[in-house]
């Protein structure tokens, strides 16, 4: 009976399998694993209004789509577009790679800089294609989504390699945690710096990564 109350996750699987909507599918997943686990629906109401509450931030991409939106609009991306423009050196692979270790080290930092959204989509991604047209005169859209592949994977290389170098990161005090209740003595401060390593090596091949990208660009001119 135990093993009924996990029936959410594959609620949850199949949600994404049939491509229904994500809030609707978690929150029907909560729905049906509180009603096996014999909560009763005002009570899962309460807990989900409480850490609906508590959890506010979550909210916060209804503000941040327009405005990124607005921005766009008026003239973010064509901004971007010309700051590469002016700049005849500036390839994509040097444009990628120069932010991956900024992000890195705004990651080291604890700064939160945005991500996928607030920050490549606007405004990394415009400057990478207009980088790419600079030096080819047109982009194919089989290479623009390589491109939009290749911006994404930038953020997603530091944000998930270089996020545990900040002692106060959320992912070195699960580790923590988890080590202590194994028990295993470790501080902050060590996991942070085992991090460190994993962070560079991410970095290096990064940047290898979008060199020979660069070499590619070139060779089909």
């Amino acid at each position: 009976m135990e093993y009924l109350k996990l029936i959410g996750i594959l609620i949850i699987v199949l949600g994404f399998v049939f491509k229904l909507n994500v809030i609707f599918t978690v929150i029907l997943s909560g729905f049906i694993t509180a009603l096996v686990a014999g909560i009763s629906v005002p009570e899962f109401l309460t807990i989900l209004g409480e850490n609906f509450i508590k959890q506010r931030i979550v909210s916060l991409f209804i503000i941040t789509l327009p405005v990124i939106g607005l921005s766009e609009k008026y003239g973010l991306r064509h901004s971007a577009e010309k700051i590469v423009k002016k700049r005849d050196n500036l390839s994509p692979g040097l444009l990628f790679s120069a932010y991956l270790l900024f992000r890195e080290i705004a990651g080291f930092l604890a700064m939160r800089i945005g991500g996928l959204i607030q920050f490549i989509r606007p405004i990394l991604y415009p400057m990478a294609e207009a980088s790419y047209e600079k030096f080819n005169g047109s982009i194919s859209e089989d290479e623009r989504e390589k491109l939009k592949a290749r911006a994404a994977a930038v953020e997603n290389y530091a944000n998930f390699f270089a996020q545990n170098t900040f002692v106060g990161a959320s992912g070195v005090l699960l580790i923590v945690g988890q080590m202590e209740t194994l028990g295993y003595e470790v501080t902050n401060a060590e996991i942070a710096a085992n991090s460190l390593p994993i962070a560079f090596i991410c970095l290096v091949l990064g940047v290898i990564i979008y060199i020979l990208g660069d070499r590619k660009i070139r060779r089909a001119k």
